[in-house]
């Protein structure tokens, strides 16, 4: 038997978010109004409830879960033009899927890439071509939460580049982004450093995922991570519906 197991965060007006979507609802009645005279239809003609619901969305699609393409980081890759999320290939985005946890560590401490061998050895699990590999850090857990966007470790462009040479095409985490949250880069980092997990995809093609959830739900691997991009022509990221597939 299948279980499907949601790694997506909820886009909410509840959050306590730096940069907050814009969601507005309009309920079967409220759009009857605008949109019954538009159709010519009277609204003796609607249901009794009204028309459809509807809703407006404003955010960019770096928000919520989703997925940045190898145009965020720089404008090229390997010295090629770097893909925007319309041109990442499917294949890329429905793989086995393997979780290293690193939710005990403080959020002050880097991910290097001896912690990334050692998490694998600590599952004894051998990384493939092509595996997504999610990092855990439990920052999610306050996604709701006043100053989320600081919470949990990150990777270093050493690290990065290493799961990359591992063959890994997707990655990803869940907290707000891949790297170190922003005020440790601004402190412990030089200008050239900040944001060098990103920037090493001017070097190595690869996409990461932020904004993931519920990673302390799956085992460490034997299940299918699916995190199919909006498709978006020209985005550098596009929103995901990140789903685990794990077979009981």
């Amino acid at each position: 038997m299948r279980k499907f197991i949601d790694l997506s965060v909820l886009i909410t007006k509840k959050a306590k978010l730096r940069r907050m979507p814009e969601v507005q609802y309009l309920d079967h009645e409220e759009y009857a109004k605008s949109r019954g005279p538009q159709l010519g239809l009277a609204s003796g003609k609607l249901r009794e409830w009204g028309f459809l619901a509807m809703d407006k969305v404003s955010m960019t699609p770096h928000e919520g879960t989703h997925l940045d393409a190898p145009w965020h980081f720089a404008p090229t890759s390997e010295g090629k033009p770097s893909k925007t999320i319309d041109q990442i290939p499917l294949e890329w985005c429905y793989r086995d899927g393997v979780v290293l946890d690193f939710h005990h560590f403080e959020r002050e401490r880097p991910i290097l890439v001896d912690d990334l061998k050692e998490a694998l050895g600590k599952i004894s699990y051998a990384l493939k071509p092509f595996d997504i590999v999610l990092i855990r850090t439990d920052a999610t857990k306050h996604w709701l939460d006043e100053g989320y966007e600081d919470l949990g470790a990150g990777l270093t462009a050493e690290s990065t580049l290493w799961l990359i040479e591992q063959g890994i095409k997707v990655m990803g985490k869940d907290s707000w982004t891949w790297d170190m949250p922003f005020d440790i880069m601004r402190e412990q980092r030089k200008p050239e450093e900040f944001l060098e997990a990103h920037f090493i995809g001017n070097e190595r093609e690869y996409c990461h995922l932020e904004n993931l959830a519920n990673l302390d739900k799956l085992p460490p691997f034997g299940f299918q991570v699916v995190v199919f991009p909006i498709k978006i022509e020209g985005a550098s990221a596009g929103w995901t519906r990140a789903v685990a597939i794990v077979e009981e």
